[in-house]
């Protein structure tokens, strides 16, 4: 079946799986593993952070920081449809005792003046602000690149307040293939990065979070904590390294294929999209067939070979990466048109 459910269904290659069976590895919690380090600091060098840390997935990346960054009785300042606020199982006050001001749309804006007003005086009837959180590329907004002007003016706003800034960067590679813009130019604005491996970059599990020294001590003991200190992890590392090394050019090729199912889909009567609006490997499609909503469009694909997800009454988001191809994207379109007649 071709599936578009997401970028993170995607199978090693051979390349990948020959780098897994022959990683020298070692106990990385006792002596070091060679090759986590290796990843660590290929990671550290392309986001231009001293140091980065390895661990088991982008949720664990993401709560690693908030827990390195904030005390109990904290607030943080994230954007209301961020992955940290919307797909973290409440994670911010279940593990950390933290509360969240949310700001912007389903669009995924964040106004630097919100941010401004969201930070709190220094008072002890109020929470610290105590971290402002960015999400680059924002996915419930359809792998949405947050313009680089807003990113930085979001960032210099949480720093004039003598607040640290996370980027929630699992796609950060995405942005970085759209817009031509270093990963250690978006990284340049923050005080730690969060990347994801597992996501368009190819890798069967692992993510990273980087940022200087001192973050990277407290992060350590974080990871501890939430038990994502791994043991002979080489062998998931050298996973990564191909990923990191090898696939972040060629996402511009799941970008093409992104737009061209936005093209095709959105040219069949009972559908709506609009090839402008992605930015990246994400396509959110409307359903504005009478008959049909998301979830009995969904279904009925699948019967004809396509698997893809509902991502509300009336839309569904098409994720594009490096298992699918143009033959599945005319799988799909073939499929779409036979089952809205």
């Amino acid at each position: 079946m071709a599936d578009f459910r997401s970028d993170t269904v995607t199978q090693p290659c051979d390349r990948m799986r020959t780098a897994m069976a022959e990683a020298e590895v070692g106990d990385d919690v006792l002596d070091g593993d060679p090759t986590v380090q290796r990843l660590e600091r290929a990671a550290a060098e392309w986001l231009g952070m001293p140091r980065a840390l390895f661990v088991p997935s982008g949720t664990m990346a993401n709560q690693v920081a908030l827990g390195a960054w904030t005390r109990p009785g904290d607030e943080i300042v994230v954007q209301r449809w961020a992955h940290i606020t919307t797909y973290e199982s409440g994670a911010a006050g279940y593990l950390h005792g933290l509360q969240s001001i949310t700001i912007g749309g389903r669009g995924g804006d964040m106004d630097p003046e919100a941010v401004r007003e969201a930070i709190r005086p220094i008072y002890e009837h109020c929470p610290r602000t105590a971290l402002v959180c960015l999400e680059q590329t924002h996915n419930v907004a359809g792998g949405r690149v947050l313009a680089r002007a807003t990113f930085e003016a979001v960032a210099a706003a949480a720093r004039e307040g003598g607040v640290p800034v996370h980027v929630d960067g699992a796609r950060l590679a995405n942005a970085v293939a759209a817009t031509g813009v270093p990963a250690a130019d978006w990284a340049a604005h923050a005080d730690s990065v969060s990347i994801c491996l597992s996501k368009g970059l190819g890798a069967p599990v692992g993510s990273l979070v980087a940022g200087n020294e001192e973050f990277h001590a407290r992060a350590v003991l974080v990871r501890k904590r939430l038990g994502g200190w791994m043991r002979q992890a080489g062998h998931l590392a050298a996973a990564g390294l191909v990923a990191l090394e090898r696939n972040v050019e060629r996402l511009a090729e799941d970008h093409a294929l992104a737009r061209s199912v936005a093209e095709r889909l959105g040219a069949i009567d009972g559908l709506a999209a609009d090839p402008v609006l992605v930015d990246t490997n994400i396509v959110m499609v409307h359903v504005v067939h009478e008959d049909l909503d998301a979830a009995a469009f969904c279904t009925r694909l699948a019967e004809h070979g396509v698997r893809v997800l509902p991502f509300g009454p009336r839309v569904v988001r098409f994720v594009t990466h490096l298992d699918l191809g143009p033959e599945d994207v005319d799988d799909l379109e073939r499929a779409a048109r036979t089952v809205l007649g």
